[in-house]
């Protein structure tokens, strides 16, 4: 995916706005995320152009102070490398730090996929077309907790609406025996993809520790499923020194750019891209071309977008990866009640459309 391709696109600014949406979700929790909407003038002179990206800053306070701060002045004509270098110079957070250094990438993101939607419409052309790429269909596979004390109850519930579904599930240490079996009999090993350990994560609520006996369950008992952010201590080193191991191995938290995987304790097979992580386009764009180039497989990995940006991530991941385990359900999946007419994977996206959404 070559920066270049998309850099120059001129860029027209007269206004800048934000809306804050809410929602419930069906990890038990409350999300709060932005929508950055940035309008100026069609192609043709007499109409406007908008072109919308979203913030997913998990912390509400944050969403809470841009809606009172706004954002600052983004107005005026730019390119899209312009327009991100002055993004580079700018605090996104009027209202007062964040609680960690990658919402800064979380906000900046919403910013320039808000700039490249208005930017492929004021060119009346859409992100494949400048890449040169074609839109496949997207592989998705559900992502879902289990509660606490884990069940399969919605495993069950989520199968018996759509058969082949296939999943991402958040292992913790009240995974037993008893449960994994009960996995294995309600929907098959072979449907659990992903397997998140989230064993990478600081100071945040979904911190689970290293737990070499919930390791090494899990590698035995699903032997396809791709390992995520396993936590490495000197209990959980000796279970990934098999290459076969190393092999399922995926990183989500730690990425943020090449030099983030090349300071990976050896050379990955997978990566979950997340977008807002790498905050600027060129970072994007730049790591997913060094991950082509060496063949390591990627898929797309969502964060309870409420507004355009999980559109988003199907667009990319249509025309990146389409055939990875995406955690980019649609959000129907989300919801706490699990309704009737779920879409089915691979999902078909619309491409004739201009845009990036």
């Amino acid at each position: 995916m070559e920066y270049e391709a998309i850099a120059d696109l001129p860029l027209t600014i007269e206004e800048a706005s934000t809306e804050r949406l809410e929602r419930e979700t069906s990890s038990e929790f409350t999300r709060v995320t932005t929508v950055v909407s940035l309008t100026g003038p069609a192609q043709n002179g007499d109409e406007t152009a908008t072109g919308r990206g979203e913030d997913v800053t998990y912390e509400t306070e944050d969403h809470d102070r841009l809606a009172e701060t706004g954002l600052p002045d983004l107005t005026g004509e730019w390119t899209i490398d312009s327009f991100s270098a002055r993004l580079g110079d700018l605090d996104l957070f009027p209202g007062g730090a964040p609680d960690r250094d990658v919402f800064r990438n979380y906000r900046r993101w919403g910013v320039e996929s808000a700039a490249l939607d208005l930017a492929l419409r004021q060119a009346e052309t859409d992100l494949g077309s400048e890449l040169d790429r074609t839109a496949e269909p997207v592989r998705f596979v559900a992502s879902t907790r289990l509660g606490e004390p884990p069940t399969t109850d919605r495993l069950e519930s989520l199968r018996e609406r759509v058969p082949d579904l296939e999943f991402k599930l958040d292992p913790i240490p009240a995974w037993d025996a008893e449960l994994v079996a009960a996995i294995d009999e309600a929907v098959g090993t072979e449907a659990v993809q992903i397997l998140d350990l989230k064993g990478q994560y600081e100071g945040t609520e979904v911190d689970v520790p290293a737990d070499p006996a919930l390791y090494e369950r899990v590698l035995e008992a699903f032997p396809e499923a791709v390992i995520e952010d396993p936590a490495l201590t000197d209990e959980t080193w000796p279970l990934f020194e098999d290459p076969a191991v190393r092999s399922r191995v995926s990183w989500d938290a730690p990425i943020h750019g090449i030099a983030d995987i090349e300071a990976l304790p050896w050379d990955p097979d997978w990566l979950n891209i997340k977008p807002s992580r790498f905050g600027s386009l060129e970072s994007l764009c730049e790591t997913i071309a060094y991950c082509d180039e060496r063949d390591v497989r990627l898929y797309g990995g969502g964060q309870f977008e409420l507004g355009v940006g999980r559109g988003q991530l199907q667009r990319l991941a249509s025309l990146c990866y389409p055939d990875g385990p995406n955690d980019i359900a649609p959000r129907a999946y989300n919801d706490l009640d699990i309704g009737d007419g779920l879409p089915r994977s691979p999902l078909e996206l619309s491409t004739d459309s201009v845009g990036f959404r």
